[in-house]
């Protein structure tokens, strides 16, 4: 069994949580704070490779996907237009990922929802760089859905894949495969790595990770 005690400043999904509550509690930075330097961060971190490559962002309902959202905003104030897939209904995004998705909707970003009908209409072999932003570190259960059908489907294509915070379909504490996970080039991941990204699977799905900082000291 993998010693944890050895690797004090990696996150269990948990504290991972822990550290995003007390920022707004402890400091008053708020989620839609924290999402905004997410989102730039993961951008900041793509741009050498989509200003020769057609990119395709890939969002879930949630936080992750709100980081996507903020991270697709921040490459069209760059020039850059990304195509932006949500694996569910636009009606089920909420909170502040459904703040950042309005903001795209507003500047006349396409947001195309992703059914099992359409799923195999998206050509995959035209992007150059697709950055997964489908599921974060909450993740517990076992993927399913039009969410692993998109994890093969991105697995399949030829494109440098950089993941938001942990590749989709990977444990954060554990590195255990929740069904199907995206097998990332380059991981951009916040404040600390994730348990789950040294141990288990992670370091054979993660690729190289970078940690960003989103403003917050651990």
């Amino acid at each position: 069994m993998s010693d944890f005690s050895k690797h004090p400043r990696l996150l269990t999904a948990q504290s991972a949580k822990l550290i995003d509550l007390k920022a707004q509690d402890k400091f008053g930075i708020s989620t839609l704070i924290l999402m905004e330097n997410a989102g730039a961060r993961v951008a900041a971190a793509t741009v050498g490779f989509c200003r020769t490559k057609k990119i395709a962002i890939f969002c879930g309902k949630g936080n992750n996907g709100g980081d996507g959202f903020v991270a697709a905003r921040h490459l069209l104030t760059c020039g850059i237009k990304p195509d932006i897939f949500l694996a569910d209904r636009i009606s089920q995004v909420e909170n502040e990922a459904r703040t950042n998705l309005e903001i795209l909707r507003r500047l006349k970003s396409k947001i195309i929802e992703v059914t099992t009908q359409n799923i195999f209409s998206i050509k995959i072999s035209k992007y150059g760089l697709i950055i997964d932003a489908l599921l974060g570190v909450g993740l517990s259960g076992e993927v399913r859905g039009i969410y692993k059908d998109l994890i093969t489907l991105i697995n399949s294509s030829q494109a440098h894949i950089i993941s938001v915070d942990i590749p989709s379909g990977l444990d954060a504490t554990t590195g255990k495969i929740l069904g199907a996970c995206v097998k990332a080039d380059k991981t951009v991941t916040f404040v600390a790595k994730k348990r789950g990204m040294v141990f288990g699977e992670g370091p054979k799905y993660c690729g190289k990770i970078v940690v960003a900082d989103l403003g917050l000291p651990l």
